[in-house]
């Protein structure tokens, strides 16, 4: 793992180095590391040895994710989303649900080997988007603020909302055909709710508290905010499964709550915040990098025209419809409905939600095919949207300074920011 961590390290160097020249191309981070993964570490020719099953491989990905959730559910502005909440509720309402569903129904259709569980898993898995790899466009000033607002917010909020079902999904498809276990993993996976649950807003709004209490007597170095928030991220996805909870609805939840609870007269919560944003910014690289190396070259074993077919549906129709629908009487045109249908790229939640799926399934052929067809949707994405992402951003600019019922004031920078 050693040689694995040194060749990382040297990746992220370099590419912090060129990272805005690569941008100017439209060559994102995620795309880097996937390559550079997929080059280093394939298992046929490959100078390093990266096994898809190693622990290590798991517990980095869902602790990236959980310190993702964590960080961009407290950047949340409540009060800015309050002016303009009904995009993002249209999107994540209705929009998210509906992709789910029809990503289910077209998954059972395709592949007629799997169980209705597995296909619920991959479009459940495939529902979510990740900002990460639009940020070109979220960053963008020029572009209306309540587009850029929505995107963010959706991408911010929707793996979280999603994971239940992911988790339920999973439960039910590890069950071995003619168990009668259906009940008893229904059962398990509502007590792991609630643990996530209780223990994300003990912990969120019980560490918010804390932090500002001692705050305000100055009991706190500098820097101890940070620090105190970076370990309520980790504290509550840590504890969630120590007590045989989800973790990741754990770090959800104590974002929110976080976010919400966290005193603005002691401090900005996105400078408290900076830890786990940071932190979890520079894990994905290396979840990136294993996806690559590891899920990559397994996945690609199982990939069948059938795979390409829902890859391509998954992120036009599966994806445009359902936004398109949840649009409907929101007065937007044609072009700012098909810009927001298009920006759902998939990314990291999928890759973990597919690490997952190796973990909790017996690996077989049809199992296989379900994962390769997450990871073939994901790498499409990764290309698709990153190279997308600044020219169509910069088209759409052109055609549109305003949008219905925004205000064309100052905007601020930063895609996490604005939420």
């Amino acid at each position: 793992m050693e040689s694995v961590l040194a060749a990382l390290s040297l990746i992220v160097l370099g590419w912090a180095v060129v990272s805005n020249r690569l941008a100017l191309w439209n060559i994102t981070g995620p795309l880097v590391f996937t390559v550079a993964g997929f080059v280093l570490g394939n298992p046929a020719w490959g100078i390093l040895a990266v096994e898809v099953e190693a622990p290590t491989v798991h517990v980095l990905a869902e602790l990236t994710l959980a310190l993702l959730l964590f960080s961009d559910a407290s950047r949340v502005n409540t009060v800015t989303l309050r002016h303009d909440v009904g995009l993002p509720a249209r999107l994540l309402g209705i929009g998210l649900p509906l992709s789910a569903v029809l990503g289910t129904l077209v998954a059972g259709l395709l592949f007629s080997d799997f169980t209705w569980a597995l296909a619920l898993f991959v479009g459940a898995a495939l529902a979510p988007t990740d900002a990460a790899l639009s940020v070109q466009v979220i960053d963008d000033r020029r572009l209306p603020a309540r587009v850029r607002r929505a995107l963010n917010v959706e991408s911010g909020l929707n793996d979280g909302i999603v994971t239940p079902v992911v988790v339920f999904a999973l439960a039910v498809a590890s069950i071995r055909p003619g168990g009668s276990g259906e009940v008893a993993e229904s059962v398990r996976v509502i007590l792991e709710l609630v643990i996530g649950i209780a223990v994300g807003l003990m912990l969120g709004f019980g560490s918010a508290w804390l932090i500002g209490f001692a705050s305000r007597r100055r009991w706190i170095l500098h820097g101890g905010r940070r620090l105190g928030t970076l370990a309520t991220a980790v504290g509550s996805f840590s504890l969630a499964q120590t007590l045989g909870g989800n973790g990741f609805i754990a770090a959800f939840l104590a974002g929110i709550a976080f976010g919400a609870a966290f005193p603005r007269d002691v401090a900005d919560v996105d400078e408290v915040g900076e830890l786990p944003e940071l932190l979890g910014e520079v894990l994905a690289l290396g979840v990136w990098f294993l996806f690559g190396a590891a899920l990559l070259p397994v996945a690609l074993n199982y990939v069948s025209p059938s795979t390409l077919v829902y890859a391509v549906l998954s992120l036009t129709v599966i994806r445009m419809l359902p936004v398109s629908l949840a649009l409907i009487g929101s007065g937007f045109d044609r072009g700012t409905v098909l810009f927001l249908g298009w920006f759902g790229p998939r990314g990291l939640a999928s890759v973990v939600f597919a690490l997952l799926a190796v973990e909790e399934l017996v690996a077989t052929e049809v199992v296989g095919q379900a994962i390769s067809v997450v990871a073939v949707t994901v790498l499409l994405s990764v290309a698709a949207h990153g190279m997308s992402a600044g020219p169509l951003g910069r088209r759409y600019a052109r055609l549109h300074d305003t949008l219905p019922g925004e205000d064309a004031g100052p905007r601020r920078r930063g895609h996490r920011a604005e939420n």
